[in-house]
């Protein structure tokens, strides 16, 4: 059985960059851990900033990889949670 070519595309592994502001009130939840395990995705965290003690927002860039499906549904996720998301932007001037 041939898959078709949208279906090949939508599995195929892609990487995508995003900047995420987690708010104070989030620091208990584990935000970061569930696009991992309910969306089936890689997460590299490649730079972050945390007040002393934990006392203000998180800001993380992470890289994405999974299929574009999930990566757009973890998006979702993220913009449920009100959180601030920055798409594509790099980590330079923090």
């Amino acid at each position: 059985m041939q898959l078709s070519t949208k279906t090949r595309i939508d599995e195929r592994t892609t990487e995508q960059r995003i900047r995420l502001r987690i708010p104070k009130h989030y620091h208990q939840e584990p935000v970061i851990s569930h696009l991992v395990s309910q969306y089936d995705l890689t997460v590299n965290i490649v730079a972050a900033i945390l007040g002393a003690n934990a006392n203000g927002d998180g800001w993380f860039d992470l890289d994405l990889k999974g299929n574009q499906a999930n990566i757009e549904a973890a998006l979702s996720y993220l913009d449920e949670l009100d959180l601030e998301v920055w798409q594509g932007e790099e980590s330079d001037g923090w």
